[in-house]
């Protein structure tokens, strides 16, 4: 079976500071994951890992069973998609959300290159799917919070890639906005020609049952990977997040509870 990511004993660490430790993580072909972590635990690290924007203290990382070091990296990368807030704010305010959308093409920040009439039809199909064409023509900074990363799905999915990196895409969203959302990245999962998708966040709630296997991070390491059934337990999440945890299932979603009573965590 081909993997799509494999990392082996992988560490980093930067001015005397780890901040990935011996992350051991396979991701095969036609699985869909989520990773789950509180800020500082290591997931954007390893992200920018994969993508090859940094290179491993010591282990390996191979994407699409090619070897980092074996293989050209700005070639690789435009077979993955990566869908984050930080790159909302570099995309140019006034473009036209399709033409945002069609900027993926290129892997381009505003849209510079002369698209062919195949890739404005593939454009607008896609925003269908994503059910945001009814945003043709509008400015990309008239649109919500949902509504543009509804426009950075579709943008990413425009280079056709193996790999589609879901980088907390409900964050700033609210609750109707994160259920669309969310129904639209299931909808994607269910297409012929769907991507590999890794979802990242902080909330069980937000991963949805196409998410069949789960990555949990904690300070740079890798606690617990595997099923998001079996990995997403009361036992396994009170000692994740080191206070006490109750896991209701509504939908196949798990739903947490705050039990335990600890002194040290402050909440926000």
């Amino acid at each position: 079976m081909e993997k799509m990511i494999e990392v082996a004993n992988l560490s980093w660490r930067r001015d005397r500071k780890t901040l990935l430790h011996n992350v051991n993580w396979t991701v095969n072909k036609g699985e869909h994951w989520a990773i789950l972590g509180l800020n500082g635990s290591g997931k954007t690290t390893l992200l920018n890992m994969i993508n090859g924007y940094l290179w491993p203290t010591q282990g390996t990382v191979s994407v699409f069973d090619s070897p980092f070091g074996t293989v050209d990296l700005r070639e690789l990368r435009k077979s993955i998609g990566w869908v984050s807030s930080s790159l909302q704010e570099k995309l140019h305010g006034g473009d036209k959300a399709q033409s945002v959308v069609l900027s993926g093409k290129f892997a381009s920040i505003g849209l510079y290159d002369e698209p062919t009439k195949e890739d404005e039809e593939y454009a607008i199909e896609l925003m269908e799917q994503l059910r945001c064409s009814h945003l043709i023509d509008r400015a990309y900074l008239t649109c919500s919070q949902g509504e543009k990363q509804k426009l950075l799905i579709a943008r990413a999915l425009m280079a056709s890639p193996k790999l589609l990196i879901l980088d907390e895409p409900c964050n700033g969203l609210d609750f109707i906005s994160r259920e669309q959302l969310l129904a639209s990245i299931e909808r994607l999962a269910r297409r012929p020609d769907a991507p590999n998708l890794v979802f990242v966040t902080h909330h069980t709630e937000e991963i949805v049952p196409l998410f069949g296997h789960c990555l949990l991070m904690r300070r740079g390491e890798v606690f617990r990977a595997g099923e998001t059934k079996d990995v997403l337990t009361e036992p396994i999440l009170s000692d994740f997040f080191e206070t006490g945890i109750s896991v209701h299932w509504h939908n196949e979603r798990a739903i947490l509870t705050w039990t335990g009573h600890d002194p040290e965590r402050e909440l926000d």
